[in-house]
């Protein structure tokens, strides 16, 4: 389960369509307390995780940043080796399957 959901917003490159869904995964998991649902809850669950990532990628282009845009470089620096495989996997995992684990 996520312990922790990144800012994806105002970055410079910006995020991915990827990332936010990524992020709309691990935010459904987070309150539904599933990591993987049932056979009878998979289709709401990946419905809500479409609809979250799109409301989302919605506000964030209609969104007006107030500070300067952050360096995506300088937050990823910051990042632990093991959380950056551990986020490469997932973003892999969701080119490849498109579900939860």
């Amino acid at each position: 389960m996520c312990r922790n959901i990144r800012i994806l917003f105002n970055f410079d490159p910006p995020v991915t369509d990827e990332e936010v869904r990524a992020a709309s995964l691990q935010f459904v998991r987070k309150i539904s307390g599933f990591n993987k649902p049932s056979k009878a809850n998979e289709a709401s669950f990946q419905a809500a995780v479409e609809e979250i990532a799109a409301i989302s990628l919605v506000f964030s282009a209609h969104s007006k940043p107030t500070l300067p845009k952050e360096s995506r470089r300088r937050n990823s620096q910051s990042e632990s080796p093991r959380r950056r495989e551990v986020r490469n996997l997932s973003l892999l995992r969701l080119r490849t399957n498109h579900g939860p684990r």
